[in-house]
């Protein structure tokens, strides 16, 4: 002690005897550590999983979200579109959704879920935000069918606007295109051209827009001119249409125009 107390051996000592224990330390007290390492890491783990699925499962509540807000807006711009394009001939307008479609060679139809319930008739004048659409051709109860302008059995008197000659779009059979069959040889017609309705025939008003002149051919063997237009309307992506009821005394309203439209239809 009296060594110690002057000399500091005893200090050196236990330094020494610490540096030998220290191994049996750490191997005491490994399986404890390593037990709560991996414990820890494991509820780590599990917190980390729960809380992506958490997230995940956000993201995907807000994309739907993102969706039916996108739907709706566009749901909104169209019903605004067809306001406009009603125009002021039209009394009234009944929007209503395609529910259906058949298009081949022989038949472009739709259908559309309104019906005479809803105060549509036969032959009533279809239109979506670009253009005209077509006619009804048959009515029940809670549908329609419309048959569109590319239907080859469908034609509608139509006016160049830029030059005002009136002729007949004939249905070809094709998705979203129309032939000018009855155009003489020499007829100012070009690519380009517009094509709206004429207000002939009883059953379209003058000045909806109708299509587009995509190609103009003149073949001396042929007196006609071989014309084809685009649709203005865009039967594969409008998922919106509107029914119209016009002023029977509006200069541009056709004849025999379909009676007023009842209570609840959009005016």
């Amino acid at each position: 002690m009296w060594a110690d107390q002057r000399v500091g051996w005893l200090e050196t000592l236990r330094y020494g005897l610490q540096a030998l224990a220290y191994p049996l330390q750490i191997a005491l007290n490994s399986p404890a550590a390593a037990w709560q390492w991996t414990r820890d890491t494991f509820e780590s783990r599990a917190a980390l999983q729960t809380e992506n699925r958490a997230l995940r499962e956000q993201i995907r509540a807000l994309q739907r979200d993102a969706l039916r807000r996108a739907d709706l807006e566009r749901e909104n711009d169209e019903l605004r579109s067809l306001r406009a394009a009603a125009g002021d001939v039209a009394e009234k307008w009944l929007p209503g959704r395609i529910i259906g479609e058949e298009a081949n060679r022989l038949r472009h139809r739709l259908t559309i879920d309104r019906g005479a319930r809803h105060g549509v008739t036969l032959k009533q004048t279809v239109i979506a935000g670009s253009g005209l659409i077509g006619q009804t051709l048959r009515v029940g109860p809670w549908s329609s069918e419309v048959i569109t302008l590319a239907d080859p059995e469908h034609a509608v008197p139509v006016q160049i606007a830029r030059t005002g000659v009136r002729t007949l779009a004939v249905g070809s059979g094709r998705p979203g295109v129309l032939t000018l069959p009855f155009l003489p040889l020499q007829t100012d017609v070009r690519p380009g051209d517009r094509l709206l309705t004429s207000g002939l025939g009883g059953t379209f008003p003058a000045g909806y827009p109708v299509a587009t002149v995509l190609t103009v051919r003149r073949d001396g063997a042929s007196p006609l001119a071989q014309v084809e237009a685009v649709t203005a309307a865009q039967v594969d992506r409008d998922r919106t249409v509107a029914f119209l009821w016009f002023r029977a005394q509006h200069p541009a309203a056709p004849a025999g125009s379909p009676p007023p439209a009842p209570a609840g239809s959009t005016p």
